[in-house]
């Protein structure tokens, strides 16, 4: 699936948080976040639509990979970003993706824990699991199930490249349309069903975290429904919903 480039009033819709440290954006799924060695659209080139006043446009905190979706943060300025990166590298911001996966686990939650390092000097950004590799840990739990699919709730603890992706492919489950490690997209479909659902940022001790929410993408919104997903109303209602108490009997 490709995105064309961006107008600066479609980057403008897509600002999900914005204050004077950052902006969270919901990138779309199909594009780069940034200029690759084979050019064509990219996220970056439209940032100027994000300055705000500011006399610089933003820049990237961290990555997303090309055909996925959702919460992507980006730092105001110099100080600001060194801030933010340092967050990211230290692991203080928690990230939850949804994903579709054929099949899916057995259990309703637990982790992945399988080292990963890279597949071959040709595919630089490309990972295979590797007794040797990096440690990569991974948390996920079963959100809903149907039609032979799982829609899962996915944490990663560290932040290797393609970490979820790999992941889940190694444990049987690959994700829906991953076109690297799964079985890629049918014909005419789009293709990754991975979406950066929920960031959580802690920028102050003195202040409650800043946690952004990307709505879900119309490409992912027929298999989550076979899962169970009826929509993002129903689900700000059910959460919303008082805990009802029981008595003992």
């Amino acid at each position: 699936m490709d995105t064309p480039q961006p107008t600066f009033e479609e980057m403008q819709a897509r600002v999900l948080h914005r204050d004077g440290l950052m902006l969270v954006i919901d990138k779309p799924a199909g594009i780069a976040v940034h200029k690759g060695p084979k050019g064509g659209p990219n996220l970056e080139v439209s940032f100027d639509a994000l300055r705000y006043g500011l006399p610089r446009p933003p820049v990237l905190a961290h990555r997303l990979d090309r055909d996925t979706s959702g919460c992507l943060v980006l730092g105001r300025h110099r100080k600001a970003t060194a801030s933010l990166g340092l967050l990211f590298k230290h692991g203080k911001i928690s990230k939850t993706y949804w994903a579709v996966v054929e099949g899916g686990p057995a259990d309703d939650e637990g982790e992945i824990n399988i080292p990963l390092g890279r597949l071959d000097a040709e595919r630089g950004w490309w990972q295979k699991p590797d007794p040797n590799g990096l440690p990569s840990l991974s948390r996920w739990k079963v959100i809903g199930r149907g039609n032979g699919l799982s829609w899962l709730a996915l944490e990663p603890i560290t932040g290797r490249t393609h970490q979820l992706r790999v992941h889940c492919a190694a444990s049987g489950f690959p994700i829906v349309g991953d076109n690297i490690y799964g079985n890629g997209p049918r014909f005419g479909e789009p293709s990754l069903h991975l979406h950066a659902r929920e960031i959580v940022i802690p920028l102050s001790k003195n202040k409650p975290p800043v946690r952004v929410t990307a709505p879900v993408p119309l490409h992912l919104q027929e298999r989550l429904r076979s899962c169970g997903w009826n929509g993002e109303e129903a689900l700000a209602a059910q959460e919303t919903l008082p805990v009802q108490e029981t008595s003992a009997a």
